[in-house]
């Protein structure tokens, strides 16, 4: 077994011995709520922050489940959860089409970063994504991708495309499978490139040691839409919960407590609130 792959099974294992048996839909109780979200709103806190708030203003009981953007979606495909919070435009929007929510309204954004090592041994340092990509694959430089049809996973997908790149199978290329916080890890140990959202990088920053080596291009915008889960469709969804916190989330008051995350710590907040705006608007003033 190869020094990656002992490194990567005893952080699989380790992560996998703190998880939480994976919470399943039950009959209807009007006071709870589940909501089914991506990684990297845990890995940065907003999670806990939104849920604490929204339970202290409606007085429901709050479970979460939390993965990747693909498998909340199927999840969310099921009738598994009452609302969902994501970051896959594109697989959301696939989703929508099938029934399975109500509505697909923009909450909030950030954006990706490529992080690797001081050293830069590919040289990305201020060039676009693409032509960083493009760097690394003809450097063979290592580039640790999270390899779980994650939102994030699937923008790093999208670039690679771009760039005009398959990196699948190539050897300076590894796959963890496992989400934002424990693929940082790994890109860290190997001195590797990597791609995150900035806002769960600025939370682990200091552990993780890599500095942030290309930014600010359009193609890595970040932006979360909330949608509540089709009770027509599915029949022990709670409609009247997960229309309350699509509600909220979108409210002054919800966006006001986006706003504030990140700020006391970081000196700028994690995500910028977006209620009321149109994603192609945002796209265009990038």
């Amino acid at each position: 077994m190869s020094r990656f792959a002992r490194f990567l099974a005893m952080t699989f294992l380790s992560a996998f011995a703190s998880l939480a048996a994976p919470v399943m839909a039950q009959p209807i109780n009007s006071n709870e709520l589940i909501i089914l979200t991506t990684t990297t709103t845990q890995d940065r806190g907003i999670l806990r922050i939104l849920t604490d708030a929204f339970v202290k203003k409606s007085g429901l009981t709050v479970k979460t489940i939390v993965g990747g953007s693909g498998d909340i979606l199927k999840q969310g495909a099921r009738g598994e959860g009452d609302v969902l919070l994501t970051h896959s435009p594109e697989a959301e929007k696939a989703w929508m089409a099938e029934g399975n929510g109500t509505s697909r309204r923009l909450v909030m954004y950030n954006d990706f970063v490529i992080i690797g090592p001081a050293a830069d041994p590919a040289k990305i340092k201020g060039l676009k994504a693409a032509d960083a990509l493009r760097r690394i694959a003809e450097t063979k430089s290592p580039f640790v991708s999270r390899g779980d049809q994650s939102g994030t996973h699937v923008r790093e997908l999208a670039a690679w495309k771009k760039a005009g790149i398959g990196p699948k199978g190539q050897p300076w290329y590894r796959e963890t499978g496992q989400g934002q916080g424990l693929t940082m890890d790994v890109a860290w140990q190997f001195q590797a490139y990597a791609l995150t959202d900035r806002g769960t990088y600025l939370v682990q920053a200091r552990r993780i040691g890599l500095p942030v080596l290309v930014e600010d291009d359009p193609l890595f915008y970040n932006i979360y839409h909330v949608m509540p889960v089709n009770a027509a469709k599915f029949r022990r969804v709670n409609a009247r919960a997960g229309q309350a916190f699509a509600d909220w989330i979108l409210s002054p008051e919800g966006q006001a407590v986006i706003g504030e995350v990140g700020n006391a710590e970081y000196g700028r907040s994690l995500f910028v609130p977006a209620a009321g705006m149109r994603e192609e608007g945002l796209l265009v003033t990038r």
